[in-house]
Formats: C-alpha cells, structure tokens, sequence
C-alpha cells in the first residue's frame, strides 16, 4: 500500500511539474524560424565598444570616422547582422556603447566591426562576448522603425 501511495504521489508531482512547464503560447515555426531553443533562447556576440588607442585631434577627421560608424551600424541592421547598438553615459570604465550581433561566430562579428571606419582607424575597439538571451531579440527591429521619429 505505501508503494502504491508513494508511486501515485510521484505520478501527481511529476504531472503537476510538466504542466508547469508547458507553455500554452508556445509557437514552434516561429522558434524554428528565430533559432530559438527550448528555452526560448539562443547565442548571440555581445560587443563592448570601449575608447581605441588612437587619439585624433583633426575634428574634421573624427566627424567623418563617427558619421561612417553611424553608417556602418545602419548597414548591419539591414543585413539584419547587428540587432542592437546604442551609447553608455558617460563612465569610468572607457566604455562607449554596446552591439549585440545576430551571430555566433566571433570570426565573422570581428570582420563585420572591421567595416566600421571608427574601429578600423582604432578611434575606438571593441571587446567581443558569448552571450546568450531571448531568441525573439531581433523581433524587435520591426517595432523600432515604427517609433523612430527620424533616422540617424
């Protein structure tokens, strides 16, 4: 009899856990179409964007690095490559803004920040991180067109 009670007791938590668990909003074409896992989630390259080692003092010259660095940026949102970019306040840490790329290779985020003429003339560097979120994170560029009063 206390096996019988134990083994039903397991069947009752064990049914309560997976209920638990199961997400009646679930979509699996759409997690498919994302690269989500079971989670939700998938990797992406996490890039801290710190000062470089080169100081220029022409303003001329640092005006057109960052207007092609804004250029640049705009590009790889629509090679749909980079899914978040934006600046830090000011800090004690040299760091100047963030990228979060829609890629799991190092190698190529390090090739796709060579086109930025910012990074490439060493203005500024960047620290490149494994990072793992939500895969419905480049979902958000669609919106974010819709609230933008005007383009950079």
């Amino acid at each position: 009899m206390k096996l019988l009670s134990l083994l039903v007791l397991v069947i009752v938590w064990y049914a309560g856990v997976t209920a638990q668990t199961d997400n009646p909003n679930y979509d699996k074409a759409l997690a498919d179409s994302l690269g989500a896992d079971e989670y939700g989630m998938k990797s992406y390259i996490f890039v801290i964007v710190k000062t470089g080692t080169i100081q220029i003092d022409d303003k001329q010259k640092v005006g057109e690095l960052f207007r092609g660095h804004m250029n640049n940026i705009n590009r790889l949102v629509k090679m749909k490559k980079l899914i978040v970019a934006g600046p830090f306040g000011k800090n004690d840490h040299s760091y100047r803004g963030l990228f979060i790329f829609d890629s799991k290779s190092k190698d190529e985020v390090i090739t796709l920040l060579q086109t930025d003429p910012a990074i490439k003339e060493k203005l500024l560097e960047a620290e490149l991180f494994d990072w793992y979120g939500s895969a419905a994170l480049p979902t958000y560029l669609k919106v974010s067109d819709r609230v933008s009063k005007t383009h950079p």
